[in-house]
């Protein structure tokens, strides 16, 4: 029997992250969808969630904490496993982030190789 092939939502409002992303993770086994905001992110996940949310925290209108927020007070997609990527390695961030019941938080710049195991273990 094969594999179902997983969705993955990258929303990052920063372009070269965005492809960054995307490219380190092409792989027949997943397909990958962009939102360049909170608020698209939103919709893409409203009109098909996916296996796995790749979330910036700092991004302009909705940031990556109201998204999640957002997406933990419905019930259709507050089982949506994130992992949030962000510039601020404080650690108020880290535990403002544990408190949304994250599936992961990698600090920018993170090593591709990093994402990989990452996405690999939330998707396992």
């Amino acid at each position: 029997m094969a594999n179902k092939v997983k969705t993955i939502l990258i929303a990052d409002d920063e372009e070269d992250l965005r492809l960054l992303v995307l490219v380190t993770l092409e792989n027949p086994a997943y397909e990958i969808v962009t939102a360049v905001d909170g608020l698209s992110a939103l919709h893409a996940i409203h009109s098909r969630p996916p296996d796995l949310l790749i979330l910036d925290w700092m991004m302009p209108g909705l940031n990556g904490y109201q998204v999640v927020d957002r997406l933990r007070q419905n019930s259709q997609t507050a089982g949506i496993p994130v992992v949030m990527l962000t510039a601020r390695d404080e650690r108020d961030s880290r535990e403002e982030a544990q408190g949304l019941g994250l599936a992961g938080f990698l600090v920018k710049p993170f090593s591709p190789l990093e994402l990989i195991h990452k996405v690999r273990e939330v998707l396992a």
